[in-house]
């Protein structure tokens, strides 16, 4: 555990200094350390870690539960929830195409149809900072972009689970969807009318009891979602949307800061104990193929937003460019699909393709004002380069 962390550690201390984003040096870590790889082997088997790694999960998405609020997506109104959707039926539905195109199955392109489909909210918040454009005209649409795939990533596991599962008959395939259904319903119920119940079970000053109260929450309901069909990370969504809402959030997600950044590099660095670097190659072309693809739709996406809300070709070529990365929600969907044991090939596949993702995307985006001169309306303009920072 603890060579883990310092890998983990010294790895992403390297990239931080060429600016590289942590998520795929972490999965770099595991691969290199991992028992398919010569040399040093930290973890021989990878289930070792399989309990840290699903808390790593857990406490992801129950971050990005106390995060979100449903008054982020009334405040951005029709042109939020326009550019977001069409960025999702661009690159969601090019996923699909691309899945069936590989021909592995119809579970395993519903799995790439999410993989190709939603951006890293993780990269795309460095890269904003990193780049220095927070205050930029077009950020505001790239994070309402990023709200609208979280609302989407919610939905779109709860109703994969069922079909992942494997039920025998359609008949069954109903049940279990209802039953994650039924309890997905008392769980929004809880969220929408149960906040001042939940926010005084939950309050407290003493910080070290706050803790062990919200964890122990989420890890819970987390676990008894699984019994109910609904993937465990997203019965921590629901918590992190309770508790959230609550007078407590504000400190709960101070104080689960670091817990998620220890647990999630776990997480990754797990994921990439699986990954056999031999398997890599077996993938290669498909993986350059769905990065282009990729690129290609988050062009087009780019294009559409800017149009909804009117902006230059720099504003596009940002747009294009910044929601390119994929990361932990891709390791969610190939976690997923390894459990319930679909092709063998989809996570050497999404391990390619998110660390090549991860890693052009902050160089692309550094990059914009080059896409920027060939977009309509820009050759020959090299406004607004990039600053960094």
């Amino acid at each position: 555990m603890g060579g883990a962390f310092l890998a983990a550690a010294v790895l992403a201390r390297v990239g931080n200094r060429i600016g590289l984003p942590t998520i795929p040096l972490f999965i770099l870590a595991g691969i290199l350390l991992g028992p398919h790889t010569p040399g040093i082997v930290l973890v021989a088997d990878p289930h070792d870690l399989e309990m840290l790694s699903a808390l790593g999960l857990v406490l992801l998405l129950f971050y990005l539960g106390l995060e979100f609020h449903l008054d982020d997506l009334k405040a951005g109104g029709r042109k939020m929830a326009l550019a977001g959707g069409t960025y999702l039926a661009l690159n969601v539905g090019a996923g699909l195409g691309f899945g069936f195109a590989l021909g592995w199955g119809t579970s395993e392109a519903l799995v790439l149809a999410g993989v190709l489909g939603i951006s890293s909210s993780a990269i795309v918040t460095k890269v904003l900072v990193d780049l220095g454009r927070i205050g930029n005209p077009e950020t505001k649409p790239i994070l309402g972009i990023i709200v609208v795939e979280d609302v989407f990533l919610a939905l779109y596991l709860a109703a994969l689970q069922p079909i992942l599962s494997g039920a025998d008959s359609l008949s069954a395939a109903a049940v279990d969807g209802g039953k994650a259904f039924g309890f997905l319903l008392l769980l929004a119920l809880a969220a929408r009318f149960g906040t001042k119940v939940i926010g005084k079970l939950i309050n407290t000053r003493d910080d070290e009891l706050l803790v062990i109260s919200f964890l122990g929450a989420a890890v819970f309901v987390a676990g008894v979602s699984e019994w109910f069909g609904v993937a465990d990370a997203i019965g921590a969504f629901m918590v992190g949307l309770m508790l959230g809402s609550t007078s407590s959030g504000t400190r709960i997600l101070k104080l689960v800061h670091p817990l998620r950044d220890a647990f999630g590099a776990i997480f990754f660095f797990a994921f990439g104990l699986s990954i056999n670097p031999g398997d890599l190659p077996t993938v290669l072309w498909p993986v350059l193929a769905a990065v282009a693809v990729t690129l290609a739709m988050n062009v087009f996406a780019g294009l559409a937003a800017a149009k909804v809300y009117a902006f230059g070709p720099q504003a596009t070529a940002n747009i294009s460019t910044t929601l390119v990365a994929r990361g932990e929600f891709a390791l969610i969907l190939a976690t997923m699909a390894a459990t319930a044991g679909l092709d063998e090939r989809l996570s050497p596949f999404i391990a390619g393709y998110v660390l090549v993702l991860a890693v052009l995307a902050p160089l692309a985006a550094g990059r914009s004002h080059w896409l920027a001169r060939i977009l309509p309306g820009g050759r020959g303009r090299g406004e607004d380069r990039p600053t960094f920072r």
